[in-house]
């Protein structure tokens, strides 16, 4: 067996414990240090002596930006696809060469029953416009292995014919599962101002977990996510509207149940950095004097992500989104992005 495949192996039976998430994130950037040259050029531009990197506090984060113009791979392996990000015309797409797709869609799958159960509950139905128009979406690619193993007759990808999908959705609360609506953020909109179908859908409110992914693509104006949630909440007749927190770039995802605060999976971790200094981070656990933990709350930062997931690629990165920790550390919220970023789908404006 490969330290790759050794990696790989840890992974999946990696557990909650700090401690064995921070040992396994260090081997895995002994790996990508040895194996990446791109990384490793940029390590060595910021370290001398990488045998002092003993915390993941020291690890370097990869600045996001690099997926848009260089091929981000850890060793001599096959892309068996590549990922790409939306954009527009004027703005570059980052790129994330993916070479074990069995993988991913185990792990996407691990990850969303992790807080979800079983795909199986589930008839999953998806409002993804513009993410299906093309082939290579890792948030489609994902729905797609969802909707498969989910074994349901009824679920499956729809743009704007909502009569079918809602006779699809009227046939499938016929049994025990729950109805799973994930959507881009304009899509659901849409799908709220067409009154006669979004009153249709309160009629089964009670079996329906609807999910926003983000992103107006450019077809309506930015929302703050508290507005979007309170205007999805009324239209639907639901309680609260669900999240998830994914990029092209990642091959983890976190998740909200409500109010946008997400949480992560075991093979994911975020560190909140100073905004003037992206070398020095918040505090990312609740800290034991009170006082202490008063002067952090609240604290923005902009988030780095350690995606273990990520082991064929890199899984460091130094995000443009700005976020903060719940008051318990046990979550965090995604509240902007750095001014002169790009507009990503998976972001929502700040207030």
């Amino acid at each position: 067996m490969t330290i790759r495949d050794e990696l790989k192996a840890a992974l999946v039976t990696l557990d909650h414990n700090p401690y064995n998430f921070e040992k396994l994130a260090l081997e895995v950037f002994r790996f990508q240090y040895a194996q990446n040259p791109l990384y490793r050029t940029y390590v060595n531009f910021l370290y001398k002596d990488i045998k002092k990197i003993d915390r993941i506090e020291k690890i370097p984060f990869l600045p996001i930006e690099f997926f848009k113009n260089h091929q981000i791979v850890s060793g001599e392996v096959e892309p068996q696809m590549v990922f790409e990000s939306s954009g527009t015309t004027s703005l570059n797409t980052s790129r994330h060469f993916v070479s074990d797709l069995p993988y991913y869609e185990l792990l996407s799958r691990k990850t969303f029953e992790q807080f979800y159960g079983p795909l199986t509950d589930y008839h999953v139905f998806a409002l993804l416009p513009s993410y299906i128009e093309r082939n290579n979406s890792s948030l489609v690619y994902m729905v797609q292995n969802f909707i498969f193993h989910s074994f349901s007759q009824f679920g499956g990808f729809y743009l704007d014919n909502y009569t079918e999908m809602l006779q699809n959705m009227k046939e499938a609360t016929q049994d025990n599962r729950k109805i799973l609506l994930i959507g881009v953020t304009f899509g659901l909109l849409d799908l709220a101002e067409n009154k006669p179908f979004a009153e249709k859908l309160k009629g089964i409110s009670d079996k329906l977990i609807i999910m926003e992914t983000g992103g107006m693509k450019g077809r309506r104006k930015e929302m703050v996510r508290e507005e979007l949630h309170s205007v999805l909440c009324k239209a639907f007749g639901v309680e609260s509207i669900h999240s998830e927190y994914g990029m092209t770039e990642l091959l983890s995802q976190g998740y909200s149940s409500g109010e946008g605060v997400f949480n992560l999976p075991n093979s994911m971790k975020i560190l909140l950095r100073e905004i003037n200094d992206p070398f020095t981070y918040l505090p990312s656990f609740a800290l034991g004097e009170p006082d202490q933990k008063v002067k952090y709350r609240g604290r923005t930062g902009g988030i780095n992500v350690i995606d273990l997931a990520n082991i064929d690629s890199c899984s460091f990165i130094e995000t443009k989104d700005l976020g903060m920790f719940t008051d318990d550390y046990e979550g965090f919220k995604v509240v902007g992005r750095f001014d002169n970023s790009d507009i990503r789908g998976c972001n929502l404006m700040l207030t």
